[in-house]
């Protein structure tokens, strides 16, 4: 039977994972032009929410109605016009005015026959990654002629496009400032690197900005890292002129693979390894993979992490703690910034009837390793590394899981093991959620590091 076709408005997000506090930077104009020439597509919106103004309490939201639909486009002769306004901080948070203006508007615009695709050319401050979060969870209600709901009902994520300077963004990924000392947001402690890192871990495109000024062995090792954050993303050197944009970013948009994660947002137990990243080292950059069947010891972890802020691109994975037994860790860093995370219980500890409705693909996974006494428990990380010894990696990571003695009382006597010392014991998560960190994985809450 042939599945039903699709009505969903489609979206295409812009990112931009610069960090460049100045306006006009050359990814952001980059960026600019590339949602200019989308507008020569009939049907086509371009969304803009600019947070210039934000030290006064505002946003200004701006809407670029494009080439009509029907008009020859051949002719190029076409008057793109704009609409602007002025918005305020809904009780101070950007997150929550962003959403309580773009998802209904959204909606609205889905709803109109002379929209064929929208276009959200998003501000540096917000993660992609985010934004697609609302738009599938979170409820719009109140919109005229539609029932109350997530504005994923109305629209679809056709793909996220990020980019990228060549120039800086190496740099930024494995560097510690924080947006805030940066001059991007006074108040927002994410990293630099997290926002560099994770802009380009979600994209399903990326256009790389600044290329003809890196050549040789700078742009192959920026490559290899790109190819192994995101093996099925096409990636474009955006060398061509303004003319050739449109037919480019078409390209690259038809270049997107069928499977690409189009804003999904994949929960801590999904595969660590996606679309097959090659293994090998390449210009001194590698993947490090790390597994192990018994726990981490949490005071000897948290002084092993130190290895992970120095030639590493991203660390992420779960984790087993020998004082949490029962809460699986979710552990991410982007350069200097650790992000330390609950991410649910272990299936052994789920009653039976809620193991069963977990996630088929998990259960599959936890069956191939089943423990008889501690079940699905291990450790399961990936490091990306791009100046860091991988060796050293290894070593410091082995070091901090229990040895056998203490292997032993974990299996014997875990009101002992309980007593240690648990750095990682303080849970944070932000009510308001007004920073974009919060959503990746699904299901993880934050945790304050203490670095």
């Amino acid at each position: 039977m042939a599945a039903p076709p699709e009505r969903r408005t489609p979206v295409v997000l812009l990112a931009d994972a610069s960090n460049e506090a100045e306006p006009g930077a050359p990814v952001g104009a980059g960026l600019a032009r590339t949602a200019r020439a989308m507008l020569d597509t009939p049907g086509t919106v371009v969304i803009r929410h600019d947070l210039t103004a934000l030290r006064e309490g505002i946003v200004h939201r701006t809407v670029w109605y494009g080439t009509p639909i029907g008009h020859d486009v051949a002719n190029p002769a076409v008057d793109h016009h704009a609409v602007t306004s002025v918005h305020e901080l809904a009780h101070g948070c950007v997150s929550c005015t962003l959403r309580a203006d773009l998802l209904p508007l959204l909606c609205l615009l889905a709803t109109r026959d002379s929209v064929r695709r929208i276009v959200i050319a998003l501000d540096p401050a917000f993660e992609a990654e985010a934004v697609c979060h609302a738009i599938e969870h979170v409820p719009v209600v109140g919109v005229a002629g539609r029932v109350d709901g997530p504005a994923g009902r109305s629209v679809r994520i056709e793909a996220v496009v990020t980019g990228l300077d060549a120039r800086t963004w190496l740099s930024d990924a494995i560097g510690a400032e924080t947006l805030a000392e940066r001059g991007l947001g006074p108040e927002d402690e994410r990293t630099v690197a997290q926002v560099a890192v994770g802009q380009v871990e979600f994209a399903d495109a990326v256009l790389v900005f600044g290329g003809q000024a890196v050549a040789g062995a700078d742009r192959a090792r920026l490559t290899a890292i790109l190819d192994r954050l995101i093996p099925q993303a096409p990636i474009d050197w955006a060398h061509g002129s303004v003319i050739e944009e449109q037919a480019r970013i078409g390209r690259l948009l038809a270049c997107v693979p069928a499977d690409s994660r189009r804003g999904r947002i994949f929960g801590a137990h999904a595969p660590l390894l996606r679309g097959r990243p090659p293994l090998h080292t390449e210009f001194g950059v590698t993947l490090v993979e790390f597994a192990a069947g018994r726990p981490f010891h949490p005071a000897r972890l948290h002084d092993a992490l130190d290895v992970l802020f120095e030639g590493v691109v991203t660390a992420r994975g779960r984790v087993w703690l020998a004082t949490q037994p029962d809460e699986v860790v979710w552990l991410e860093s982007a350069g200097g910034g650790l992000r330390v995370g609950n991410a649910g219980p272990w299936l052994a500890v789920l009653p039976p009837e809620q193991a069963a409705a977990a996630d088929p693909d998990r259960r599959a996974l936890a069956a191939m390793r089943w423990d008889e006494h501690f079940g699905d428990r291990d450790v399961s990380l990936t490091v990306l590394v791009c100046d860091a010894d991988p060796d050293e990696i290894r070593h410091a990571l082995h070091w901090a899981l229990v040895d056998d003695a203490e292997f032993h009382l974990v299996r014997t006597a875990p009101e002992v093991v309980a007593q240690w010392d648990d750095p990682f014991g303080d849970w944070h998560e932000d009510p308001c959620e007004t920073t974009e960190s919060t959503v990746t994985p699904q299901g993880v809450q934050d945790r304050k590091a203490d670095q």
